[in-house]
C-alpha cells in the first residue's frame, strides 16, 4: 500500500483502508506511460485500410517506436515545456539587439528525439521503395496528442518554403535554403509570416511594404502574430511599391535571418506573446527594417505593379496542406481527450461503481469514441491518398476547409468533455486536459477561422464548382458500402446536400453568406458518414467484423437521421450502450 495511505485524513472515522485505496496516484497515470500506436485500434486499423503489405510492414515497426516515444518522453517534455516556455533575449550586454529566443531544454530533447524517429522511417522507406507520407501522417497525429505546440514548430511553413524558393529564388538563395533544408539543418526553422495589426483574415489591408533593392527586395513593416518566430527562414506577405492596395498588390516573399554577405538581416523579435496555450511554438511579434527578401510571386507584371498579382493565391495554394495539419492537430487534441476520459473514468468510483459504469458517462464516451473515429477518417482522406476501396481517391478543393471547420471544434469540445469527466481535478494544471483544453482553442484560429472557411467554401464553389467532385467522392464512397439501412440514409442524405447547394445558390447575397456555416457543416456531416460506411464494407469483407459498421451506425443517427419529434427519446434500445465494450475495445487497448 501506497505511503500516503498513512496519512492523517486517511484515520478519520468514516475513513477505511478501501476508500482510500480508490485514490492511489499510481492508477491515474492516464495516456502517459502507454504506447499511443499499440494501444489505438483505430490508427491501427486506418494503417491497414490506406496501406498495402509491403508499406504497412514497414509503417508499423516505426509506428511503434514512435507511439512509445510520443506516449513517454514526447508528452513529458511538452508538459515541462508548457510549464517552462521560450524567453527572448533582446539585447545583448552592450545594448544590441540581437532578438534571440531561448528554447527550454526541454523542447530541444524532444524536437530532436521526433526527428530522429521521423528520419528513421523516411530512411527505412526509402530503401523498401515505399511512400514514408502517409506513415508520417501517422507519425504527426501520434505527435498532436502529446504537443501540438511542437507539431506547429515542426510543420509551420518547411513545405511552402521549399516549394517557393525552388519555383521563384535566385539561384544562390535556393541552393543555400535547399540545402539547410535537405541537410536536416533547417527542420523546425520555418514559418509563414500573415498577420498584422489590421487582422489575420483581411490580407488586403497588410502595411508591410517592399522596395526593390537590385535582385532582391528590402521589407520594412511589422508582423503582429508570427509561430516559429524562432526560425531561420519565412515566406513574408508584403506589398511591393508601386502595386495596388488591395490584395492584388499581395506578394510573398522569402526572408532569412541571415543576409546572403553573412551579416544579420533586419529581423528583429519585438516580444514573445503570452498565450493561453501552445505555449511550446515561440510566437511573437517580428519588426522588419530594411530586411533583405526575395520575391516568390514570379516576374514583375505591368498592369499591376511589381507583383504579379499571384501572391496570396500561391500562398493560400499551400495554406491548403496546413489546414489539414492543423485539423490533425485537432483530431489529436480530440484522441487525447478521449483517452484520458476512459483511463480516468474506469479508476474514479461515484455512488458505489466506477464512473464508466454510468450509462450518463458512457452515453459521452461513446459520442466520443464515434466522433474521434469519424473526424480521424476525414483527416486521412483529405491527404487525397487511395485506400483498398478507391484507388483513385484525390486531392479535393473544398474538402480540407468543410474537414478544418469541422475536426477543429471537436477538438475543443472534446477536450472540454474531459475536463467535466474529470470533474474538478481537469481544471487543474497538474492534470493533462486542462493543458489539453487551451491547446484545443487555436485550432479554430489557426489557418483560417470557421468564418474564414466558410468563405473559401464558397470561393471553391462559385469559381470552380468544387462542391461537385465532393460530391462525387461521397457517391463513390456509398458505392462500394453495404446495401444497408445506414448505407442509404446517407446516400439520401448526400442527395440532400446537392440539392440544399443548388437551393443556396438562388439566395439573396447577405442571406446566402450567413448561411455558409450550416451549409458547410452539412457538408461534413455528410462526407464523414459517407467515409464511414466505405470503411465498414472494407473491415467486413477484410476482416469479417462489423465494428465501424456499428460506428458508421451510430455515428448516421446522431448527424443525419431525422430522429423524430421525441428526438428519439422513445426509442427503446440503445446500441451504443448495448455494445459499449466493443465501441471502446475497438478505441483503445490497455
Amino acid at each position: 500500500m501506497s505511503e500516503y495511505l498513512l496519512e492523517a485524513v486517511d484515520r478519520l472515522p468514516f475513513s477505511t483502508p478501501e476508500k482510500a485505496g480508490r485514490y492511489r496516484t499510481e492508477n491515474y497515470q492516464g495516456a502517459t506511460g502507454l504506447n499511443w500506436y499499440l494501444t489505438d485500434p483505430t490508427l491501427q486499423f486506418t494503417m491497414a485500410y490506406y496501406l498495402q503489405p509491403d508499406e504497412l510492414g514497414v509503417a508499423e515497426s516505426h509506428l511503434t517506436r514512435i507511439g512509445e516515444l510520443m506516449g513517454g518522453p514526447v508528452t513529458r517534455w511538452a508538459e515541462e515545456t508548457d510549464r517552462n516556455p521560450p524567453q527572448l533575449e533582446r539585447y545583448d550586454r552592450w545594448g544590441h539587439d540581437i532578438s534571440r529566443v531561448v528554447m527550454p531544454e526541454s523542447f530541444t530533447r524532444s524536437k530532436r528525439a521526433i526527428l530522429h524517429a521521423q528520419q528513421a522511417l523516411r530512411d527505412d522507406a526509402k530503401r523498401a521503395g515505399v511512400s514514408p507520407s502517409l506513415p508520417l501522417f501517422a507519425s504527426n497525429y501520434l505527435l498532436n496528442q502529446a504537443d501540438i505546440g511542437m507539431a506547429c514548430a515542426l510543420g509551420t511553413g518547411g513545405n511552402m518554403v521549399r516549394s517557393l524558393a525552388t519555383a521563384y529564388a535566385p539561384p544562390d538563395v535556393r541552393d543555400y535554403v535547399l540545402g539547410k533544408l535537405n541537410s536536416g539543418e533547417w527542420d523546425g526553422e520555418a514559418a509563414q509570416l500573415m498577420t498584422e495589426r489590421t487582422g489575420g483574415s483581411d490580407l488586403g489591408a497588410l502595411e508591410t511594404t517592399a522596395t526593390r533593392n537590385g535582385d532582391a527586395w528590402l521589407l520594412n513593416g511589422f508582423k503582429w502574430f508570427a509561430s516559429n518566430c524562432a526560425g531561420e527562414a519565412f515566406v513574408v506577405l508584403a506589398k511591393p511599391e508601386g502595386a495596388p492596395d488591395s490584395t492584388r498588390g499581395v506578394a510573398s516573399f522569402l526572408v532569412l535571418r541571415t543576409r546572403r554577405d553573412g551579416s544579420r538581416n533586419g529581423v528583429r523579435v519585438r516580444r514573445l506573446k503570452d498565450k493561453l496555450g501552445t505555449r511550446s511554438v515561440a510566437s511573437g511579434e517580428i519588426e522588419f527594417v530594411d530586411a533583405e527578401a526575395f520575391l516568390l510571386s514570379g516576374e514583375p507584371q505591368a498592369d499591376s505593379g511589381p507583383a504579379d498579382g499571384k501572391g496570396l493565391g500561391r500562398m493560400m495554394e499551400l495554406t491548403n496542406t496546413l489546414r489539414l495539419g492543423t485539423a490533425s492537430f485537432a483530431v489529436g487534441n480530440a484522441r487525447r481527450a478521449l483517452v484520458e476520459s476512459l483511463c480516468y473514468t474506469r479508476q474514479r468510483r461515484a455512488f458505489g461503481e466506477a464512473l464508466i459504469d454510468k450509462p450518463l458517462i458512457r452515453r459521452k464516451l461513446a459520442e466520443m469514441i464515434v466522433d474521434v473515429e469519424a473526424a480521424l477518417a476525414l483527416i486521412f482522406d483529405g491527404t487525397g491518398a487511395p485506400n483498398h476501396r478507391q484507388p483513385q481517391a484525390i486531392r479535393q478543393r473544398i474538402a480540407v476547409p468543410v474537414t478544418k471547420l469541422r475536426v477543429c471544434r471537436l477538438g475543443l469540445t472534446a477536450a472540454s468533455d474531459a475536463v467535466e469527466m474529470h470533474g474538478g481535478n481537469g481544471y487543474i494544471e497538474t492534470w493533462p486536459v486542462a493543458r489539453i483544453l487551451r491547446d484545443a482553442q487555436v485550432n479554430t484560429i489557426w489557418e483560417g477561422s470557421d468564418n474564414i472557411l466558410c468563405l473559401d467554401v464558397r470561393r471553391g464553389m462559385q469559381q470552380s464548382r468544387a462542391h461537385e467532385p465532393l460530391l462525387a467522392r461521397m457517391r463513390d464512397a456509398v458505392s462500394v458500402s453495404d446495401d444497408d439501412d445506414t448505407t442509404r440514409l446517407v446516400s439520401r442524405r448526400i442527395e440532400d446536400l446537392d440539392a440544399a447547394i443548388t437551393a443556396w445558390t438562388k439566395l439573396d447575397r447577405d442571406l446566402a453568406e450567413a448561411r455558409l456555416y450550416p451549409l458547410a457543416q452539412f457538408m461534413g456531416d455528410v462526407y464523414a458518414g459517407a467515409l464511414l460506411t466505405e470503411q465498414a464494407a472494407w473491415e467486413r469483407a477484410a476482416r469479417g467484423t462489423d465494428r465501424k459498421a456499428l460506428v458508421a451506425r451510430l455515428y448516421a443517427q446522431r448527424y443525419l437521421a431525422d430522429r423524430g419529434p421525441l428526438r428519439g427519446l422513445d426509442t427503446e434500445s440503445d446500441e451504443a450502450l448495448q455494445r459499449f465494450d466493443e465501441l471502446v475495445a475497438g478505441a483503445l487497448t490497455l
